[in-house]
């Protein structure tokens, strides 16, 4: 049995409209990262993982049953299932709040563990890590404008590519024509697997962060982050799943 561990705290906001979802008997981890301010961002990111779960688990229970959408080719079951689970999950958002106004969306990041093999999805800016022999890899890459900017090797001074960084250009329940990017990573005993909302990595260079996973069990990690995040200055809800091979 691996050893996991969560938490979720309001931090500086007045509400939290973060969410997540731990599963040990599918196996299926993820985090949610409610969009929208006061228009019901929390209702989103329940709505996300809720949807989510519960795809996965009626796959599982009937592998014949019907998907929201058409699998693809080049992706492994496992990656068609969660991206199906998202769109699943986007199509839960966008229904809720059909004729509302509303613009309620949210991120998604998510991994299915299956023996040595991790599965990952993800939507918007919520991110994947593993932490292998004291170096730490993302392996998310955020839908934003600051990353785009970054990928794209644009000449724009630091101080301008900085007010982009929490622009998203994908989320859930959100007009998209494209929604998560899937990928199938290798697995070692002594893996560490950390999945978490903007509000615990933005304080943090890659380094800082990759130093603060680093030791303890995984409930100990969890609380060190969360406070060290804190401390740090994050000015958003904080969220995490650890997940120990």
């Amino acid at each position: 049995m691996n050893d996991f561990a969560s938490l979720t705290i309001t931090g500086r906001r007045s509400n939290n409209e973060d969410n997540l979802c731990v599963d040990v008997d599918l196996q299926l981890y993820a985090v949610a990262d409610g969009l929208g301010g006061y228009d019901a961002g929390e209702v989103a990111s329940q709505l996300a993982v809720d949807a989510l779960r519960g795809f996965v688990s009626r796959c599982r229970a009937d592998p014949e049953g019907t998907w929201p959408g058409r699998g693809s080719r080049a992706r492994t079951l496992s990656e068609n299932l969660l991206a199906m689970g998202a769109l699943e999950a986007h199509r839960s958002i966008a229904h809720q709040k059909k004729g509302t106004g509303s613009q309620m969306g949210s991120t998604l990041a998510t991994v299915l563990l299956e023996r040595n093999r991790l599965t990952v999805a993800h939507v918007g800016d919520s991110r994947v890590y593993r932490f292998r022999e004291g170096v730490l890899q993302a392996l998310t890459v955020d839908h934003s404008m600051y990353a785009q900017l970054k990928a794209s090797g644009a000449d724009v001074p630091p101080r301008h590519l900085f007010q982009f960084k929490n622009q998203i250009t994908r989320a859930l329940g959100l007009p998209a024509d494209h929604l998560a990017d899937t990928a199938v990573f290798e697995l070692r005993s002594g893996d560490r697997v950390l999945l978490c909302t903007d509000g615990l990595y933005d304080p943090f260079t890659d380094e800082a962060l990759e130093a603060l996973v680093a030791g303890g069990d995984a409930t100990t990690a969890c609380q060190r982050m969360v406070d060290a995040a804190f401390t740090a200055g994050s000015h958003d809800n904080i969220t995490l799943v650890v997940v120990d091979l």
